[in-house]
């Protein structure tokens, strides 16, 4: 007799009730510690199984603000004293300069005016001043740099470690590595800015080669349909109970027929898991996203205005700490009830004129609501967490996908500025009230142009916090070890604690 073939994972469930019923069933196994991936050999696994931690995690979760469009370092962070002597005059960089717009008219002082704030007296601008109430629970790198001045290929860098589309979001490597901590919310959760997504749309937060249970599920607080297709239409009073067990079961029957002819393609058994966690969805989001049980002075420090009845058509700093706060605020609810990543996106609007971070012809009327209602929400975000005792093991990340220019570009606004720019970390393993790197007298470049700190480098560092070796958190695809840091990355030492 013939030696038995190990059974794919896919034909095990197949085989033990066929469906979303044999999906259960793997889910039951898998909660006893008798899954049917432990029963297999390593060839037969279609993906391999999420890596221990390496480390010991400093935190245990994380939630990305994702600035699109280009916030400028120079009107918010980056306080340069240099720029104020020296506005109005002409811009002289020592070296040519190919900008994104020709935005390479007169030096421009910073919009807004800068203070210190907390016992680490962090210059920050009045725009971003809500800041200032936890200062000292910061880092700030001030030498960032990226690749391209492209808005979409910057995104990318930013989203994925790659400027090229086809490459997981961090979100998705996370999810890959670490796995959910609650098996009825997803691992990965993405609230994009109301008024659009950024550039590259779903790309920035897809899995790509990664199994598509890690891809980003998509949430919008505070609308009518936060998750899409997660219920029946409201036009569907015809759908009966009876008849939806009855579509099911044919669905069963099919979606058996396609995996027996298409052996180790586990793109089936993605979807499928995503179908059976959209099933356990239907009860815990709801009761996640519901934000009416919260006391009002919490509402309030996140600027939630109960009073809104639609999104508004022109961004003001009100409505925009109402849109921002209530995305942090979701944010905080799905971060303590296991999600492991969380995504907020703030400034998407393709019309003109631009009501987004992309300020090339106006600073101060783009940035001063975003700014102003970003970092209320971010405030209270962090406060919240650190009330509730989640700020030890929740690392959160600011960032946007390069900076802008010293010169001014048509008087009012600032061309893109790829050399050097600003990423912020707060929480779990971060070294609060410290600066580290710096950009020169115009936040032109960085002051060590041969030590820069590369997008490569914090996510080395993000991920080194949630306990993985960047190094090491790996999927072969096309006969490449691929990982987040391509084959770059240095952990920023400099901010852990």
């Amino acid at each position: 007799m013939p030696p038995l073939r190990p059974r794919s994972r896919r034909e095990f469930l197949w085989h033990s009730g066929g469906g979303l019923g044999g999906l259960a069933l793997a889910s039951l196994l898998s909660r006893t510690g008798a899954s049917a991936a432990q029963s297999q050999t390593p060839d037969a696994r279609p993906y391999p199984l999420a890596p221990a931690p390496h480390f010991r995690p400093k935190a245990k979760r994380i939630v990305q603000l994702f600035m699109a469009g280009a916030a400028s370092h120079l009107d918010l962070f980056d306080f340069k004293p240099e720029l104020v002597k020296r506005d109005g005059q002409p811009s002289d960089f020592g070296e040519p300069v190919e900008a994104f717009q020709n935005g390479l008219g007169p030096w421009k002082k910073p919009v807004w005016d800068f203070r210190p704030y907390g016992q680490c007296g962090k210059m920050l601008s009045d725009a971003v001043a809500d800041l200032g109430h936890v200062a000292d629970e910061l880092a700030f790198i001030h030498n960032v740099v990226g690749k391209t001045g492209v808005h979409s290929q910057a995104t990318l860098l930013q989203a994925t470690g790659f400027n090229l589309p086809g490459f997981p979001g961090m979100g998705s490597w996370v999810s890959y590595g670490l796995g959910s901590e609650n098996e009825n919310l997803p691992t990965f959760v993405v609230l994009p800015d109301h008024r659009g997504l950024a550039s590259n749309g779903t790309k920035n937060w897809d899995a790509a080669f990664l199994p598509q249970q890690h891809s980003g599920t998509v949430i919008y607080p505070g609308t009518e349909t936060p998750i899409a297709d997660l219920f029946p239409h409201k036009k569907g009073d015809f759908v009966t109970r009876d008849s939806e067990a009855a579509a099911h079961a044919v669905m069963a029957k099919l979606n058996q027929a396609h995996a027996a002819s298409r052996a180790g393609d586990d793109r089936l058994d993605s979807r499928i898991r995503s179908y059976e966690l959209a099933a356990r969805m239907q009860l815990a989001a709801p009761e996640a996203l519901d934000i009416s049980k919260e006391p009002d002075y919490l509402l309030r420090a996140y600027g939630i205005n109960h009073s809104r009845k639609e999104w508004p058509k022109e961004i003001n700093a009100e409505e925009e700490a109402d849109i921002f706060g209530r995305k942090c605020l979701v944010a905080r609810r799905l971060l303590e009830r296991g999600v492991r990543f969380v995504q907020i996106w703030s400034g998407n609007d393709n019309g003109f004129p631009r009501r987004n971070w992309d300020s090339h012809e106006d600073v101060e009327r783009d940035h001063g609501p975003l700014a102003t209602g970003m970092a209320r929400g971010a405030a209270a975000l962090i406060q919240d967490l650190d009330q509730r005792g989640l700020l030890a093991d929740t690392l959160v990340l600011w960032t946007t996908e390069f900076g802008r220019m010293p010169s001014s570009q048509g008087g009012r606004g600032r061309d893109h500025n790829p050399f050097v720019f600003t990423n912020w970390l707060g929480g779990a393993g971060i070294r609060g009230g410290v600066t580290h790197g710096a950009s020169d007298d115009f936040g032109y470049k960085p002051v060590d142009r041969s030590h820069p700190t590369t997008v490569h480098d914090v996510h080395a560092t993000v991920l080194r916090l949630m306990g993985i070796e960047h190094t090491k958190l790996t999927w072969r695809h096309n006969g490449v070890d691929r990982r987040l840091t391509d084959v770059h990355g240095h952990v920023v030492r400099e901010i852990l604690a």
